[in-house]
């Protein structure tokens, strides 16, 4: 590596966050759902829950095979390829308003759920591994940093969605910054389609695996420190990792996690607004149901915040404090946090609550590619971590599920509504009591918390 130059590393970051917050988009199908809904009535909660779950299986699903493919080809190639194809699905997503009914349901999982989540896949993994290439000095912090902008991708583009939708102002936090048309749900998929595909095909440009060898500038490897450590065995290929029982303690908890997590983050707008209608007298007028929409986007921003904060904070504390007890803490938060979201039904308190869940699977995200770097090398990280990363597919597919199904209708009420031809039309929502969803999450994150404890460093035989 003499004489050789090497580019300034940071900008591999610059171009992991430009790609990660368009693909943390994904979080924010809670806003698609209620006006999905109104346009297709005879769709159910588990229905209409379905494109959510999907989408989270095909995104892990890709991460597989598109962390294969990068550990051979570079990690240029393959982001690039993701933005086009996420791009694609969510244009081609746009045509789902041609179908009847249930057909719909067909095209809209096909291409916002198959398409996108292939490229969202393809585009996640490529970040995260090239930059624990480059920072091997900083590895809590900077996984943490290659993955907050995909818990970030929602805090910008929630508001967005919900205002092209229905048109109004693009607000971030209450501040009105500049007023949109009303394209409706299936132009707003178009809209987001291409600026998800200019952005992640513009940052993938700057992704660049470090020389071989290479060493950041004054950073000296951590040398064994004692007989036991120097028996670590490193830089297993994932069918040696998947044989261990550390993976395996690592996978089920990872699915522990991403269960509850992704349960709130996919749900917030509904569970938020199930809260909020249910108390409010028939019929709900235009105004109000406005409002409590442009609450439940909020949510949804605010814990895209949270989410985005806790991959650099908890990244860093597990740089400090050791990756096993950072885990087991935020596995205990997250489990009260789940526990006690019933009761929390006033509009700051559920903030509380979900920005708190938000935290916790921010760092969930940031912790879990560092520990299959820490227990299983990063010779083979896109692949190793895309098989990791099948426990948040499965975690996805639960956790939004379990929020469906477990849901007990309550009540269902009328609000108003202005159709396209800006006429006021009476429409019902679907009250529900996901009580149930939140005490399994939660149980499930504190029983991890205990798994977290039996993992050990892999031995050489």
């Amino acid at each position: 590596m003499a004489g050789e130059k090497v580019m300034n590393r940071w900008w591999v970051v610059a171009g992991a966050l430009v790609i990660q917050i368009s693909l943390g988009a994904v979080y924010i199908w809670s806003v698609f759902q209620t006006p999905l809904k109104a346009v297709f009535q005879d769709w159910s909660e588990t229905q209409v829950t379905l494109p959510a779950q999907i989408v989270l299986a095909a995104f892990a699903l890709a991460v597989i095979f598109a962390g294969r493919i990068q550990d051979c080809t570079g990690p240029r190639i393959v982001a690039t390829a993701g933005g086009i194809i996420l791009g694609a699905g969510l244009i081609l997503a746009k045509f789902t308003e041609l179908f009847p009914s249930g057909t719909a349901l067909v095209w809209l999982i096909a291409t916002f759920s198959i398409l996108g989540g292939i490229g969202i896949g393809a585009g996640y993994v490529c970040p995260i591994a090239t930059c624990v290439k480059w920072f091997p000095d900083k590895r809590g912090l900077i996984t943490g940093l290659a993955v907050a902008g995909f818990g970030a991708g929602a805090f910008f583009f929630a508001p967005l969605a919900k205002a092209l939708i229905s048109g109004g102002a693009y607000e971030l936090m209450g501040a009105r910054l500049f007023t949109l048309p009303e394209l409706g749900v299936f132009n707003t998929f178009l809209v987001l389609g291409v600026i998800f595909l200019v952005c992640v095909v513009a940052g993938a440009q700057l992704l660049k695996n470090p020389p071989a060898g290479y060493v950041p500038s004054g950073w000296t490897p951590p040398q064994a420190k004692t007989p036991a450590a120097a028996v670590v065995k490193t830089d297993l290929t994932p069918t040696e990792m998947i044989r261990t029982p550390s993976f395996w303690l690592l996978w089920v908890t990872y699915f522990a996690a991403c269960m509850g997590g992704l349960q709130i983050i996919m749900k917030a707008s509904p569970i938020w607004q199930s809260f909020s209608l249910g108390t409010l007298a028939q019929p709900i007028s235009a105004v109000d149901f406005g409002l409590t929409a442009t609450a439940a986007a909020m949510a949804v921003s605010i814990i895209a915040i949270f989410n985005s904060t806790g991959r650099i904070l908890w990244g860093i504390a597990s740089d400090k404090i050791g990756r096993k007890i950072t885990l087991i803490t935020i596995f205990i938060l997250c489990g009260i946090a789940l526990l006690g979201l019933d009761f929390l039904r006033g509009y700051p308190l559920y903030l509380l609550g979900v920005s708190l869940v938000g935290l916790c699977f921010g760092g969930f995200l940031a912790l879990y590619p560092a520990l299959t770097a820490d227990y299983f090398g990063t010779k083979n990280i896109g692949a190793n971590y895309g098989v990791m990363f099948t426990a948040y597919g499965a975690g996805g597919i639960a956790g939004p599920y379990l929020a469906a199904s477990l849901m007990r209708v309550v009540d269902k009420v009328t609000y108003q509504s202005k159709d396209a031809a800006g006429q006021i039309v009476e429409k019902l929502f679907t009250v529900g009591d996901y009580r149930l969803a939140f005490v399994v999450a939660g149980i499930a994150c504190l029983i991890a918390a205990g798994l977290v404890m039996l993992i050990r460093p892999v031995r050489a035989k």
